[in-house]
């Protein structure tokens, strides 16, 4: 069974097919985008040692000629060496721009191709082929695109849609444990920012999802590219409603840059720590209901997710320090922090007044948690 969520952008539109066995049906998903039989992959390592030879095949069988570049795993990937390799490589390859790229991988490989797709020959049309429920759920819809800076995490980008998105919920079954949860960190945010029923329904069903239950996997991730594609198609480029979509991130993305980027803490990590904050805050400010914070964070501790700065391993900046680290974040207007705080489970509204000793104290209480 698959399901089809469309993205509707006018010239740009595109769909998100989602279900299971979409590598080895490649072939005739993008056969009508190609204008000669051609393609060219970029993947990482660790994506192309299970997955890669699924999709040569079947390009193979159908006669489609096929390109791979392989990518070292990993966020550290996201940055200007691996971007200036694989823009080099395509030209080498001599991409054209009416030809497909193939982005198949997680969030690192589809932003950092994505980008590339978006500067080559002023841009090349590009297929999203996501391997991670974060990247089926989040990153592969809605044309973000970009790398990270020195000085923070997705600073360097540009919009630039995809022509579709094969999410595969197959693959999934492949996924370490800590990866799918990480995952569920962007899915749970979904129900979080304007979809209570979603959550309702993520509380009881969300640990069936832990145990790779497919038909739970399909429901959630359809729901929550639904959930992206409606936000998107109104506020393609982040003018207004789609800043919504960052509930958590503002939290996470400080984190992120405190631990280097690495293990130390996964990006959908981050968010659900983030969220979990973002709601804490709403609660101090008297926004929504003590009970919402406290749901939000009994929900995560039962999917057995991390949920508090204490979860990290090793030590963190203290809280002053990593609310400076949120000043280099993309949604600070006018050198004022915005926040995504909520007024209750599914009513979340984009803040730009938030007192910044409010944001220290949640921070210094989550560390002594």
């Amino acid at each position: 069974m698959a399901n089809s969520v469309a993205v509707n952008l006018g010239a740009r539109s595109y769909e998100v097919r989602i279900g299971a066995g979409l590598l080895g049906q490649i072939a005739a998903q993008i056969t009508p985008l190609l204008r000669r039989r051609r393609v060219a992959i970029v993947t990482d390592d660790n994506v192309a040692a299970k997955h890669l030879d699924t999709v040569l095949a079947a390009l193979d069988q159908a006669g489609i000629a096929a390109s791979a570049l392989r990518l070292p795993a990993g966020e550290s990937t996201k940055a200007w060496p691996e971007f200036t390799r694989t823009v080099e490589w395509l030209l080498a390859e001599k991409i054209e721009r009416r030809d497909i790229v193939i982005a198949l991988g997680g969030g690192v490989v589809g932003d950092l191709v994505g980008f590339a797709c978006a500067v080559l020959r002023r841009g090349v049309r590009f297929v999203q082929v996501p391997t991670t429920l974060l990247a089926q759920v989040d990153s592969s819809v809605g044309g973000k695109t970009g790398i990270n800076s020195a000085h923070g995490k997705n600073l360097i980008g540009a919009f630039h849609q995809p022509s579709l998105v094969l999410a595969d919920i197959g693959v999934l079954n492949t996924l370490a444990q800590r990866d799918l949860l990480a995952g569920y960190g962007e899915v749970v945010k979904y129900g979080l920012l304007g979809d209570e029923a979603f959550f309702d329904y993520l509380e009881t069903h969300g640990p069936a999802l832990a145990r790779y239950d497919g038909e739970v996997i399909l429901k959630a991730v359809t729901r929550s590219v639904e959930m992206k594609a409606a936000i998107v198609e109104r506020d393609e480029t982040e003018e207004g409603e789609r800043a919504l979509l960052n509930l958590g991130h503002t939290f996470c993305h400080a984190l992120e840059k405190a631990t280097g980027y690495s293990d130390r803490l996964l990006h959908g990590e981050g968010v659900a720590i983030g969220c979990a904050l973002a709601f804490e805050v709403s609660q101090r400010l008297g926004l929504c209901a003590q009970e919402a914070p406290s749901r939000v964070r009994a929900h995560l501790k039962a999917m057995g997710m991390k949920t508090d700065l204490c979860d990290i391993a090793g030590d963190l900046p203290d809280a002053e320090a990593l609310l400076a680290l949120m000043g280099q974040d993309k949604k600070v207007v006018d050198g004022k922090l915005r926040f995504i705080l909520a007024r209750g489970i599914g009513q979340a509204f984009v803040a730009e007044d938030v007192p910044p000793d409010v944001v220290v104290q949640v921070l210094k209480d989550a560390q002594q948690r």
